[in-house]
């Protein structure tokens, strides 16, 4: 049986929703996945493929999730505020990300100096 977005109505798909949609993953049908695509089976059989973001679309993914967690843009947040918001991106790799810290810098509303100090701040503390 399939959903209205063509998907098998299945319990693994509910259970990997939140996970997919956190990371700004889609979830197609198995017989339309890519080679990059992850296909997750149960009991033997291929259920969805889950075609992830490319980097740079997940951290903006990841800026918006922020915003939305903080309640108002990342420019409006005080300065502590905004250290820990690139101590959390640095965890997740952010700035492994070609042009990552110019994307942060734009989105916190700072300079690139100011997120280059933030990260040497973290890692002096």
């Amino acid at each position: 049986m399939t959903g209205p977005s063509g998907l098998p109505d299945h319990p693994l798909l509910a259970a990997v929703k939140p996970l997919v949609d956190a990371m700004g993953a889609q979830t197609v049908r198995p017989e339309l996945a890519l080679p990059d695509d992850v296909v997750l089976s149960w009991e033997g059989e291929a259920v969805i493929a889950v075609r992830l973001p490319q980097l740079s679309e997940s951290l903006d993914h990841i800026l918006a999730a922020l915003e939305r967690r903080h309640g108002m843009p990342l420019s409006e947040l005080d300065r502590r505020t905004k250290q820990s918001v690139v101590r959390s991106l640095e965890a997740r790799g952010a700035f492994a990300v070609r042009h990552g810290v110019e994307t942060v810098a734009g989105a916190l509303g700072v300079s690139r100096f100011t997120v280059y100090n933030y990260l040497n701040r973290s890692e002096t503390s």
